[in-house]
């Protein structure tokens, strides 16, 4: 890991989360007043399908290569530079393509009685599609 460079500090490895993620992730808090953290995904790296209900979330793509999915849609590559805007009630993953680290800033858009339901993993044969 010591020659992955990022935009934002790694952080420690995601611990509190590893039951939603195939493969390693990494979480640094970047502010008290706000839920803003970076995530950085090892290579093959991605978080189940999942829903944010009310708030929705915001991802600033920073570093490497990922993927993100809604369900029912096509997958849509994620490089440095991009945004994804997911409105809260939308089923939907994120992760590390298959050889590259990836990173985000992960901001959860506040909202009276906001919460996150984790659901299925993206299954070996759906991620292994993406190229």
């Amino acid at each position: 890991m010591e020659d992955v460079k990022t935009l934002f500090p790694i952080g420690e490895e995601n611990i509190e989360y590893e039951k939603f993620f195939i493969g390693k992730s990494y979480l640094q808090p970047l502010a008290k007043s706000l839920p803003i953290s970076n995530v950085t995904f090892e290579p093959g790296c991605r978080n189940n399908w999942h829903i944010h209900h009310k708030g929705g979330q915001i991802l600033l793509v920073t570093d490497g290569r990922g993927w993100y999915q809604e369900w029912g849609q096509p997958a849509k590559e994620l490089k440095p530079g991009d945004t994804v805007d997911i409105p809260p009630e939308v089923k939907h993953w994120h992760g590390a393509a298959k050889d590259s680290w990836f990173a985000h800033i992960a901001i959860a858009v506040p909202a009276k009685d906001t919460s996150n339901e984790w659901l299925e993993p993206v299954s070996d044969e759906e991620y292994n599609q993406l190229k």
